[in-house]
């Protein structure tokens, strides 16, 4: 078997134990579509290389409105590797204590909101503080990880939590311990890491079942599509109107900041 036909073989079990998650996958839906019909968001989170799930939600064809991408660049921004701006300053301040909450401090958030939070490994503390920090507001949280990789790996946070200890449901990508799943003759570690793909098919299943609640409630999606399926004009009409919705639902997360603290006039 070659290293390709190898790695394609074990991307098939991965689409098996996402099959065998229709259940939670049923529920996040459920959750998810039930905050975007009550005109909130749903918050989605993901730091290193957990950004790509993020941006498989949300904006990108064949998704729609309903769900707010909080990407940290300080925390995802790879592309220089090394330098300023490099992976080792990102790796650092994934576990940085604290930040989490100073980046939901941009929010009002509402117990209507739900939110998900990808981590592979579950530990590094900035992803495990944000399930911890929304469900402290009342948010139900969906995390995505490698529950095998999880499992296998020391957590960040000072109390030895994971991201599943913060989750009020848990998806698993099905990635083996270390995420690289070819092994090679002549190399002492594995190569070809398999989170993604299973957390994106776990992003576009949820995604596809939302969107079936959407329909089924009378409010069927704005969906971003392409110019090649719909015609020019209309792809045009239907990024205007995604996006300017998207707007709209972004603006109730801003109106409130600091009402509490703001003194009052007499």
């Amino acid at each position: 078997m070659s290293p390709a036909e190898d790695y394609l073989r074990q991307c098939g079990d991965l689409i098996s134990r996402v099959r065998e998650q229709q259940p939670a996958i049923q529920t996040a839906a459920d959750w998810f579509s039930k905050t975007i019909l009550a005109g909130r968001m749903v918050h989605l989170f993901g730091s290193g290389h957990s950004r790509i799930l993020v941006e498989e939600m949300w904006p990108r064809y064949g998704s729609f409105p309903g769900f707010n991408p909080i990407v940290e660049l300080s925390l995802s921004f790879h592309n220089l590797v090394v330098g300023a701006n490099g992976q080792r300053q990102a790796m650092f301040l994934e576990n940085v204590g604290g930040l989490a909450a100073r980046i939901l401090r941009n929010f009002d958030l509402s117990p209507l909101d739900s939110a998900l939070v990808a981590s592979s490994s579950g530990c590094n503390r900035v992803p495990v503080e944000m399930a911890e920090e929304f469900q402290r507001r009342g948010v139900k949280v969906v995390a995505i990880i490698s529950r095998r990789h999880s499992e296998a790996s020391e957590a960040r946070h000072p109390a030895g939590r994971k991201l599943q200890d913060f989750a009020d449901l848990v998806l698993d990508t099905g990635a083996p311990v270390g995420d690289a799943m070819v092994t090679l003759d002549g190399l002492d570690t594995p190569v070809a890491p398999g989170s993604t793909v299973g957390g994106c098919l776990l992003i576009n299943c949820v995604k596809a079942e939302v969107a079936a609640r959407l329909i089924a409630a009378q409010s069927p999606p704005t969906v971003l599509t392409a110019g090649a399926v719909v015609g020019a004009a209309r792809a045009n009409e239907l990024f205007e109107a995604a996006y300017d919705e998207h707007a709209r639902r972004l603006a109730k997360l801003y109106q409130n900041l600091g009402a509490e603290a703001a003194p009052r006039a007499r």
